[in-house]
């Protein structure tokens, strides 16, 4: 009974991976960058939305509808170190790590599903 409340406690305890992902579609090679505080429930919530018809970003939706899910790839492009520091503002790690992928890829305009370039934000904020 121990083991249980142990493991239990340890689930609990460990931290949720959080980074920088891309959707990449692989019949014509455009890329949506965005990043969470929570990757594989982000991630998640994307694939759903697509396949619901329901994707925020319309121009991904209509590709995916037009090519087809197995077009589609979901990749980590970065995972944010754990930190010992519990003042660490992880929120501020990911814009900027965010705002080099989304600078680094092209993301933006005919080759991309990301709006234009600026500032980095992300909704996935805790």
């Amino acid at each position: 009974m121990n083991d249980k409340r142990t493991l239990t406690r340890q689930y609990k305890a460990a931290r949720v991976p959080m980074g920088v992902f891309l959707i990449r579609n692989h019949a014509n090679g455009r890329l949506y960058v965005d990043a969470s505080m929570n990757l594989p429930g982000a991630m998640n919530r994307h694939r759903f939305e697509l396949q619901l018809r329901s994707h925020r970003n319309k121009e991904l939706q209509r590709d995916w509808i037009a090519c087809g899910a197995d077009q589609f790839s979901f990749e980590v492009l970065e995972r944010l170190k754990e930190r010992d520091d519990p003042q660490f503002d992880y929120p501020a790690e990911l814009a900027d790590a965010l705002a080099l992928w989304r600078e680094e890829l092209p993301c933006h305009g005919p080759a991309g599903y990301n709006g234009r370039p600026g500032p980095a934000h992300t909704k996935e904020a805790p």
